[in-house]
């Protein structure tokens, strides 16, 4: 999935920011996109055309993200709703749609590598020893829906967003880094880190590009 050796730049949540994301990809590291490529911002479909090229190219991977997956799901016929997936939906050329389908659904939930962990939205230690999902018919499983959504308690916000816990933090290994998107939890415009009390790690990426803040990136060696 990830070739051995080779320096790797982690990039966050895209939602449409080709332009961030075009510089974000200016690299001869190994790219890993955490997910999330569509929605919100102003140009879903020239983001999808920078990660295929990429793909092609065999210079990176994306994480499957939950605005991913509802865009796959609307695009395989089912009934989804949502205003930023409608706009991108009406954005989406012809002749981008069959690929954007197939690749987001072929598209890995996580990827574990060494001391590193790549997922979209949250980390279950299951995930160390489960085979990943595939891409579902009906509603995600608990780890799917874990890796897409995070941590999360039932209730909502009064804005209508889900109240998300960071419990799943504390089950990171010492060893471990997470690098996660999804959850924007920077509040200077870096990633924001968290340290749990034996030393695992999780790093959130997403600094809100597409929704009035910008693309962040980390680069790091070999591994």
């Amino acid at each position: 999935m990830i070739p051995k050796g080779v320096g790797l730049r982690i990039i966050g949540d895209v939602h449409g920011d080709s332009r961030g994301f075009g510089m974000a990809a200016r690299t001869d590291r190994f790219i890993v996109q955490l997910g999330d490529l569509v929605d919100d911002g102003p140009d879903t479909p020239g983001a999808l055309q920078i990660m295929f090229e990429l793909l092609d190219q065999k210079r990176g991977v994306f994480l499957l993200g939950n605005h991913d997956f509802k865009l796959a799901r609307a695009l395989r016929g089912d009934l989804v709703s949502g205003e930023a997936l409608q706009r991108t939906l009406a954005a989406l050329p012809p002749d981008l749609r069959a690929r954007t389908q197939a690749e987001i659904m072929a598209a890995p939930v996580w990827i574990h590598q060494n001391s590193l962990f790549f997922v979209h939205g949250g980390f279950h230690r299951g995930m160390l020893t489960e085979a990943q999902p595939p891409f579902p018919m009906g509603r995600p499983g608990p780890m799917l829906a874990r890796a897409l959504y995070g941590q999360t308690t039932g209730r909502v916000t009064n804005a209508g967003r889900p109240v998300r816990l960071l419990h799943w933090v504390d089950d990171i290994p010492a060893s471990m880094t997470v690098y996660c998107g999804h959850d924007r939890r920077s509040a200077d415009g870096r990633p924001y880190v968290m340290v749990n009390a034996s030393g695992g790690r999780a790093v959130f990426m997403d600094t809100g590009a597409g929704k009035g803040g910008h693309l962040s990136w980390v680069d790091i060696d070999g591994i």
